[in-house]
């Protein structure tokens, strides 16, 4: 099945790849989703993108750096993980245009293609250390109807196209709880047996963001490949012996921020960690915290799911508060001042889709342990 896919995506791709000096960037939002980060956009050339990844390598090799390619980047969740874990990017490959510019905005030193994976040509990476992606969910999701591989956006193919042509020494790919069901066994098999075939050790697990400090219900799926040839054994984290903070507690200071006299009572009733945030897509969600059974959660922790605020409740606000984009996306464990542009909906699709950084630092230094041993 997988094969038929990969050979699917190929037919189409395959005279329109080219490698990665020659990718043609992707501008893809409308007017009413555009960030005003247009600004950053102009004068990127590819030339400019494969000589920063030259002198990235050089740097990583000088400072004795592991070096890591990331396929749909999205926001940045999984590569403030992995840059904390101690992995170099080389790349971060995002098609949408708009988190390309989050992406750059926040870490100019990122080097940042904004194009389609389907376009990518690995072969100028060959022997990274980790080739990592949150490859898109909505094929495996409940809310997408769960169509798999006849779902347009399964890039599985994509990413598996990308391990035979870079053969990176680790692989990192996550998605949501539902790859893991029984509908999806034939097709999960698929994707282990592909790696297995490419000559990669494969581990999969669920991992609960909230083992890992997230204050948040968030069940993801990590599926982890070792190269054959790279000695030692690769092992999931461990859960954190602390819990996790409550919603009250992750958000007492922004929910304080404007010297809201109610905070304390508030922080007391938001005493669990938070439902799982949802990002929609671009047809569907918007500025609020999703449909009426996560609203209802929600409002046992004291919040408005109704909507999304522009800051903190004031000094004298009475009721329930509503969640501004900043607590959003500390409750998804992105670090203080992560900028996600100015448009609410934009923003919460954003962290909503977003791969939580604390777990993905927690598996990337599992990756590395291994890898570094492999050096030493």
């Amino acid at each position: 099945m997988l094969q038929k896919a990969i050979k699917r995506t190929e037919d189409k791709a395959s005279s329109a790849r080219m490698p990665v000096d020659g990718i043609h960037t992707s501008r893809t939002c409308d007017a009413e989703t555009q960030l005003d980060f247009d600004e950053i956009f102009r004068n990127q050339e590819i030339d400019s993108f494969t000589e920063r990844a030259a002198t990235i390598a050089e740097s990583a090799r000088r400072h004795r750096k592991l070096t890591c390619v990331e396929i749909c980047a999205g926001a940045g969740g999984q590569a403030i993980g992995l840059d904390m874990a101690g992995f170099k990017h080389l790349a971060l490959v995002e098609y949408e245009s708009d988190y390309c510019a989050v992406l750059r905005i926040n870490r100019p030193d990122w080097n940042v293609l904004c194009g389609d994976v389907r376009k990518f040509d690995g072969r100028g990476f060959r022997n990274v250390d980790l080739l990592a992606g949150g490859v898109p969910c909505p094929p495996f999701s409940v809310a997408s109807k769960q169509l798999g591989a006849d779902d347009d956006r399964d890039l599985f193919p994509e990413a598996i196209r990308l391990v035979s042509e870079m053969r990176p020494k680790a692989v990192m790919l996550e998605n949501v709880r539902g790859f893991l069901d029984s509908k999806f066994d034939d097709y999960r098999e698929n994707i282990l047996d592909n790696l297995s075939s490419l000559g990669y050790h494969v581990s999969v697990k669920l991992l609960n963001a909230s083992d890992f400090g997230v204050p948040q219900l968030r069940p993801r799926v990590v599926i982890i490949g070792i190269r054959n040839d790279i000695p030692g054994t690769f092992s999931f984290p461990e859960p954190l012996k602390e819990k996790a903070p409550t919603v009250g507690q992750a958000l007492y200071a922004l929910m304080s921020a404007n010297g809201w006299e109610g905070v304390e009572d508030w922080a007391k009733r938001a005493d669990k960690i938070a439902p799982t945030i949802v990002g929609g897509s671009k047809k569907h969600g918007g500025p609020d915290l999703g449909p009426v059974r996560a609203r209802r959660a929600w409002a046992e922790l004291g919040v408005d799911g109704l909507g999304v605020a522009g800051e903190a409740p004031n000094k004298d606000f009475k009721g329930s508060p509503r969640l501004t984009k900043e607590m959003l996306a500390c409750i998804q464990g992105f670090p203080d001042g992560w900028n996600f542009g100015t448009r609410k909906t934009l923003a919460c699709r954003m962290i909503g889709n977003a791969f939580p950084p604390p777990v993905a630092k927690a598996v990337g230094l599992q990756i590395r342990k291994v890898l570094e041993n492999e050096k030493i």
